[in-house]
């Protein structure tokens, strides 16, 4: 009788790395898409569970914080547990927590279910990408990076169309109820296509206390930003978490040189593609999920649109990110990372400069269309970084490398949005300073990207394993 081999044809291990990338981008765009779907359904949530300003921007800021602040952890988590264990509890926590938030019946039960919302994004999100980063190399794995990036862009625009359609429709506890159903699938298939190999422990305990500087010291951060917005600038409610928050991050940085399972290895911080596309991942998801926040309020505060039609208007800022993205994924490969991210930055400022030029855009002729414009460039530059700073990690760093990145993504969008709502709720010309903020972020960013970013083109390491 003939002998049947078990290891797996190439085309079968193709074809399950190509069924996984899709999966775990499925679950990626779950978790991103829940950073802006909440913003056209604000004004709703706001009138049925009588929520004030700063508690407003803690439904957007809660999520997103808790998902950057702890996202180190669940790299480390994915690097020493295994992805496959971390990415699994991650996914059933975000899924149970998505479903505690469409139920909840006042403004403490649903800012609680996006903290536990963020807890489970930070565990999942780090793990897909380790898994995503080892089970493709040569050029391969820059192609998977480059769609994985775009899934990030893709998500935070249909977030605000999918918003306004669900809170138009049947009501806004459904923007969370959504991800039920797409969360318990995913549990189903994922633990047949998942590796089953751990990743190879530290031999040592977790840096919990770093966890807990670097996420308190982010809280800090963001909880002076939206202060500053009731207090002003100059008081003692704004300065004293500021100062606290610089303080703290100081302390992080001393605990991680002293600790000897350090929550992040501050060598990685020496890597020039790291630090930029970290840097820029930062900049450009400040600069998007700010766009959309600041966008979908617009419309329907001082436009008067209902939920609905913001979120359609939101329709062609959407496909800008996708082209962009997708042609930021190619582009990165050809002409190189440096020249794709300064033109994808200079096309975000020339969006950004006639919103802060002009006291009242129409919606129509010039928000919407310069919105687009901002979205078309920044799609790219998320692909860039991505691409810049995980193209050369090696498998045994990429949960790190990883946390790093989706990191940037989140802290960029809580620290976008607080400061997005300090400038434009607080005085009646608010939105205008806002985009000028934004415009005077954008500039400096295109005129130093091209000393950030090394010359060349990504060219990831061939050693790492493939899933089998």
């Amino acid at each position: 009788m003939p002998t049947h081999s078990a290891v797996p044809t190439p085309a079968r291990t193709h074809r399950r790395r190509r069924t996984l990338l899709a999966l775990l981008c499925a679950a990626q765009f779950m978790l991103i898409l829940d950073v802006t779907v909440v913003n056209v359904a604000l004004p709703a949530i706001t009138a049925d569970l009588h929520l004030e300003r700063t508690a407003l921007t803690w439904v957007v800021t809660a999520y997103t914080l808790c998902f950057g602040g702890l996202m180190l952890l669940g790299g480390r988590l994915a690097d020493t547990l295994g992805a496959r264990r971390v990415l699994l509890t991650g996914l059933a926590l975000f899924t149970a927590a998505s479903l505690a938030c469409g139920l909840a019946p006042n403004a403490g039960v649903l800012l609680t279910g996006r903290v536990a919302q963020g807890v489970g994004a930070a565990l999942l999100s780090p793990a897909a990408l380790a898994l995503v980063t080892t089970a493709f190399h040569g050029p391969e794995r820059a192609r998977a990076l480059g769609v994985w990036a775009a899934v990030g862009g893709t998500g935070s625009a249909v977030g605000v169309l999918l918003g306004g359609a669900l809170t138009a429709g049947p009501g806004w506890p459904w923007v969370f109820h959504l991800n039920v159903p797409v969360g318990l699938a995913l549990l189903v298939v994922l633990p047949g296509l998942l590796p089953r190999t751990p990743a190879p422990g530290t031999g040592g305990g977790l840096d919990v206390p770093g966890a807990v500087l670097v996420t308190t010291a982010t809280a800090a951060l963001v909880y002076g930003l939206v202060r500053a917005g009731d207090s002003g600038w100059t008081s003692a409610a704004t300065l004293l978490p500021l100062l606290g928050s610089v303080a703290l991050y100081a302390a992080f940085a001393t605990a991680e040189r002293r600790s000897r399972t350090p929550l992040m290895d501050l060598r990685m911080l020496t890597r020039r593609p790291v630090v930029a596309g970290s840097l820029l991942m930062l900049v450009a998801t400040a600069l998007l999920i700010s766009f959309f926040f600041l966008g979908s309020l617009r419309l329907q505060r001082l436009d008067g649109l209902d939920p609905l039609r913001t979120g359609l208007l939101f329709l062609p800022v959407a496909l800008a990110t996708v082209l962009g993205a997708h042609l930021g994924s190619r582009l990165v490969t050809t002409a190189g990372p440096r020249a794709c991210t300064t033109a994808g930055l200079a096309l975000a400022t020339a969006g950004c400069l006639p919103l802060a030029l002009l006291d009242a855009p129409d919606p129509w002729t010039t928000l919407m269309p310069a919105l687009a414009t901002a979205a078309f460039g920044l799609g790219a530059v998320l692909v860039t970084a991505t691409t810049t700073a995980l193209g050369l990690v090696t498998p045994h760093e990429a949960g790190l490398a990883s946390g790093l990145v989706n990191t940037s993504h989140e802290l960029g969008g809580t620290l976008g949005v607080a400061l997005a709502s300090t400038l434009a709720l607080a005085t009646p010309a608010g939105f205008t300073t806002a985009f000028t903020a934004f415009t005077l972020t954008a500039l400096p960013a295109t005129l130093t990207a091209p000393l950030l970013i090394p010359r060349g083109r990504p060219h990831p390491p061939s050693g790492a394993h493939g899933v089998h």
